[in-house]
């Protein structure tokens, strides 16, 4: 594998783990509501999907993204890279809002009504999960860091992918010259070469076979 081949290997390990790291601290606590002056003194905890699903939404695009690194080149590659930027801001935006007290108090209200017009006082403590999926955020937007400023050296898909020339020559290889012989053409026999070669400039032997008496 050649150091561009590496280097993008490296960027989607970087995305995946960062995708990973996201998707699984969503479905985790990121806080916890303790109302014990309540009539009903409860604990409630909330997962990242409960405090919204904006978080995991994009990790599952930055997942998706991942794809594209391998399936695109050029300009359009940059542009998956800017994507994985935009993912990464947005994930690491949406983590640190939806841990806020007045939202997880909000979110924990819509749950459960007892917040709701009693003089509880309810405590908000919050968990390291939300911090993981800044750190997934984190090392998305550098994978996209990176394929933006180094996406173009990268090598495209497969090579047995791009177009074939005609006669199932790859694109850009040279065509045989007129009366040309190959090492193929060698291998054949005396009649055989001839009639290749009455093909190649165009005539039909068939033509010849019917004149003959």
């Amino acid at each position: 594998m050649t150091p561009a081949g590496r280097e993008r290997g490296l960027t989607a390990l970087l995305c995946a783990a960062g995708a990973g790291l996201v998707l699984l601290a969503a479905g985790r606590p990121w806080a916890t509501v303790r109302a014990r002056d309540a009539i009903t003194p409860f604990v409630q905890e909330l997962t990242g999907r409960d405090l919204g699903g904006a978080a995991s939404a994009l990790g599952w695009a930055g997942l998706a993204a991942l794809a594209a690194l391998f399936a695109t080149r050029g300009r359009v590659r940059a542009g998956v890279g800017l994507l994985l930027v935009i993912f990464g801001a947005g994930i690491g935006y949406a983590s640190v809002a939806a841990v806020r007290r007045s939202h997880v108090l909000t979110a924990a209200g819509d749950e459960r009504a007892l917040l709701q017009g009693l003089s509880a006082h309810p405590a908000v403590e919050t968990g390291p999960w939300w911090m993981v999926s800044v750190a997934g955020a984190v090392l998305l937007a550098a994978a996209g860091l990176i394929t933006v400023v180094r996406g173009a050296r990268w090598p495209g898909m497969s090579a047995r992918y791009e177009r074939q020339g005609p006669a199932g020559r790859p694109a850009g290889a040279p065509e045989r010259a007129a009366g040309e012989r190959t090492a193929a053409d060698d291998s054949l026999p005396v009649d055989q070469h001839s009639l290749w070669k009455s093909l190649d400039r165009g005539e039909d032997p068939t033509a010849a076979e019917e004149r003959r008496p």
